[in-house]
C-alpha cells in the first residue's frame, strides 16, 4: 500500500512516490510547501492522463515497443518547454506507464 501525504483539512493526498521529489538525499521533510507539492502534482498527474491516449496511438501507429514509447515521452516531458524539472519528468513517465499497465523500462529506474 502507497502512503500518502495529507494536509490540514485538505482531501488531496499525495503519493509519497512525488513528495519524495521534493525531499532532498538524507533529509526527511519536503524542500516545499504542501500548497506548492500538491499543485505541481495536480499538473503531473494531469500530464500523465493527457499522454495516456497519446502514448498508445504512438505505440500502435509506429509498431515500436512500449519502452521507445516511454522514452520519446520522456525526451519532450525533460525539455525546458515542458515546464516540468526533470525529477518530475521522470515521475510523469513512471505514471504514464502505470495508467497504461506497461512496464518501466530499466533506464527510467536509475
Amino acid at each position: 500500500m502507497q502512503k500518502t501525504l495529507a494536509h490540514g483539512e485538505s482531501q488531496i493526498l499525495l503519493p509519497e512516490s512525488f513528495v519524495a521529489l521534493f525531499v532532498p538525499p538524507g533529509k526527511t521533510k519536503p524542500t516545499e510547501p504542501y500548497e506548492v507539492i500538491a499543485q505541481r502534482h495536480e499538473l503531473c498527474e494531469d500530464m500523465a492522463q493527457l499522454l495516456t491516449e497519446q502514448a498508445a496511438q504512438l505505440q500502435f501507429k509506429l509498431g515500436v515497443h512500449e519502452s521507445d514509447v516511454l522514452e520519446r515521452m520522456h525526451a519532450g516531458l525533460s525539455s525546458d518547454e515542458s515546464g516540468l524539472s526533470a525529477a518530475e519528468a521522470g515521475w510523469v513517465v513512471k505514471r504514464l506507464a502505470e495508467l497504461l499497465d506497461w512496464s518501466w523500462p530499466s533506464w527510467l529506474e536509475a
